[in-house]
């Protein structure tokens, strides 16, 4: 006997319709997983943003190290912006400032070293500071497919369940259900792709980023050498204007 229209009628199968239809379980990966692609689009557009700056006031504090013929020079070119640049050439700044009495007994080996032990740690911090965020995007890339795949085989398992329930093979009865749960799975998807792509654009940038960081920190020391090859050169005259 043929069964009623309505009995084999599916449901509303639009993803609203099969999102309110869906299992709690279900419901709740879905949900999960549209606010880490919520959390991706934010994490986006921070570090678009942050990353532009970043190599904007670099690019200009290089420019203005080429430019400089020592590092008061550097420091004066530098001090009303922020960012990385000015930070290092400070740096370089102060280590001189505090080792000067040490510089004309002990030469400027030792001062060489601490600048750049310095400017090696200001560099990490740096790029550290650059790349927060972008580990959320890696775990959200690696984790929402399997997060999706948790919620297809949970919706597909109640699926099974109602068909043994129903005693009926209907396609039209068991099809809403399937896709329900096929629909977590695209959501995973959906989550992971973007914050893939993303984060290895992001960590091509960062990787940039700290190159030039390198640029910098290369472009402090010579400056500070050129002002110890020039004060070297002063006490030499010195000393032979006293004899």
């Amino acid at each position: 006997m043929a069964q009623p229209a309505d009995a084999v009628l599916p449901h509303d199968l639009s993803p609203w319709g099969m999102f309110m239809a869906a299992d709690i379980v279900v419901k709740t990966v879905m949900v999960g997983l549209l606010c880490a692609s919520v959390l991706t689009c934010t994490i986006w557009l921070v570090k678009v943003f942050e990353i532009a700056v970043a190599r904007l006031r670099l690019r200009r504090a290089l420019g203005a190290m080429a430019a400089a013929r020592n590092l008061s020079d550097a420091q004066a070119a530098l001090e009303p912006f922020r960012g990385a640049g000015p930070s290092l050439v400070r740096a370089a700044a102060d280590e001189m400032t505090i080792s000067a009495d040490a510089v004309e007994h002990a030469g400027g080996v030792g001062l060489k070293e601490r600048v750049t032990s310095r400017l090696s740690r200001l560099e990490a911090q740096a790029g550290r500071q650059l790349s927060r965020g972008t580990g959320l995007l890696a775990t959200i890339g690696s984790t929402a497919p399997f997060v999706g795949l948790f919620g297809t085989v949970w919706g597909i398992m109640n699926a099974f369940v109602g068909i043994a329930e129903t005693q009926t093979t209907n396609l039209a009865v068991v099809a809403p259900g399937i896709a329900e749960a096929l629909l977590a799975t695209a959501l995973g998807l959906f989550a992971a792709i973007p914050a893939v792509v993303l984060y290895n654009a992001f960590a091509r940038s960062v990787t940039g980023y700290r190159h030039m960081l390198a640029d910098a920190s290369a472009a402090v020391e010579r400056l500070v050498s050129r002002d110890l090859d020039r004060r070297a050169a002063a006490l030499v005259q010195t000393h032979r204007a006293t004899e």
